[in-house]
């Protein structure tokens, strides 16, 4: 598929059509990763359970490591 860039305020976009949206199940609301290579770029959503999974591993972690400081800090 072969688009054209649209001038939005003083910005391009790439109006993306909704079949497509659709079958990356994205919501006009979602928000989406943009990563380049310095010749093409990336559009993928952003998936919320990775980032889920990334604050609870990061919590364990940081909760292990001071447990002790915290119950303190709780009396």
């Amino acid at each position: 598929m072969i688009k054209n860039l649209v001038k939005h305020g003083n910005s391009w976009a790439v109006v993306i059509d909704r079949p497509i949206l659709d079958l990356l199940k994205i919501a006009p609301e979602s928000q989406v990763e943009l990563t380049t290579d310095g010749q093409s770029i990336r559009i993928a959503p952003v998936n919320s359970d990775d980032k889920k999974t990334k604050v609870r591993a990061a919590r364990a972690k940081v909760n292990s490591k001071h447990s002790k400081a915290f119950k303190k800090l709780a009396e």
